[in-house]
């Protein structure tokens, strides 16, 4: 039998009742000495069980069911967007329905709650990341113009030394812009992949020639894992995974050692090749591994400023590969080296 349904409560406090009546009748008539009729105790007990039902039922009715049914009209609105007056009473007569959905309601809204405060952090993160890379190229700037001005525009090897880092640092700050739209369209689903087969191999090749004078700068060699002889034939936006690696490849060399490597490994995965960029650099500690694709986080602040970039590199890199629907990896050792990895499909 359910308690929680308000025709049953009224049933059991009715019958509550006409028992009480009745006992209290034969009580009585034990007390008075006079003789106990029964069918007036089944009167009682019959006509005060109806009185009591229709009673109580009014009462639940009135002073509880009413209020509920106010209450998980709204919340019932507010989560399914009906208000069908039929489909409201068979939900409210049911009370354990109304718990169920008003706890149901009571958790989306503290998850939205949580939700908010968490975009709300995210804004003011983000916010704070973006002044903060943007101050330093804007200060520079500022700086070099105010020396010029000051009569340094006069001295040639001064002006053209100055308006260079000038330059240096309106690079930076285009970077980060287009970083940053780039990002924007990438999460807002506004960049559309333009996929077809191209060979893994070659695009790898292409990013080794187009970054080899920057390897050279800090007598780093580029090179793969084995010779691959055949292609390597993948599915996905060749533009876009060209950026994948050559971001990938930038920053092993940025924070690679001196005379060290970069290697690049693909293996064959079924159905997908996985394709690895590895080091020997500084390596990344064990505490930021699992940071390291947010936006603007990096993992040495200081010295990740001095070698540039936006810090958004490898958010673009993870949404690139999330675009594709793979997935990418790293796993690194601090003083040993970096190893990043993502897959791709193969093409049929």
């Amino acid at each position: 039998m359910r308690l929680d349904k308000p025709e049953v409560l009224s049933a059991l406090a009715a019958a509550l009742l006409g028992v009480l009546t009745t006992g209290g009748y034969w009580l009585g008539s034990l007390a008075l000495e006079t003789p106990f009729n029964l069918f007036i105790a089944l009167g009682l007990l019959i006509g005060v069980a109806l009185l009591g039902f229709f009673f109580t039922r009014f009462i639940i009715h009135q002073f509880i069911y009413a209020k509920v049914k106010l209450i998980y009209k709204n919340i019932h609105e507010l989560k399914l967007g009906s208000d069908e007056e039929e489909d409201l009473i068979a939900r409210t007569s049911d009370l354990s329905m109304v718990e169920r959905e008003v706890s149901e309601w009571a958790e989306m809204r503290n998850t939205e709650i949580r939700e908010l405060k968490e975009r709300e952090a995210f804004r003011r993160e983000f916010i704070g990341n973006v002044s903060h890379e943007l101050k330093t190229p804007i200060f520079n700037i500022q700086g070099y113009i105010l020396t010029l001005m000051d009569g340094a525009l006069e001295d040639p090897k001064i002006n053209r030394k100055y308006l260079a880092r000038a330059n240096r640092s309106v690079d930076r700050m285009i970077n980060l812009v287009q970083d940053m739209d780039m990002l924007n369209k990438l999460e807002s689903g506004v960049m559309d992949l333009r996929k077809q087969t191209f060979d893994i191999v070659k695009t790898s090749k292409d990013v080794f020639e187009m970054l080899e004078h920057k390897a050279k700068d800090k007598s780093i060699a580029l090179k793969f894992k084995k010779d691959y002889d055949k292609p390597f034939k993948v599915e996905g936006d060749p533009r876009r995974i060209e950026q994948v690696i050559a971001n990938l490849v930038v920053n092993a060399i940025k924070y690679g050692k001196e005379k060290g490597h970069v290697e690049i490994g693909i293996f064959d995965m079924d159905d997908k090749y996985l394709i690895e960029i590895a080091d020997n650099g500084m390596g990344i500690p064990e505490n930021d591994v699992p940071r390291i694709f947010e936006r603007f986080y990096r993992v040495d602040k200081s010295r990740s400023r001095d070698v540039g970039g936006s810090g958004l590199g490898l958010a673009i890199v993870k949404h690139i590969i999330d675009s594709h629907k793979q997935t990418i990896n790293v796993r690194s050792t601090s003083g040993i080296g970096s190893t990043f990895s993502f897959t791709l499909k193969k093409a049929k």
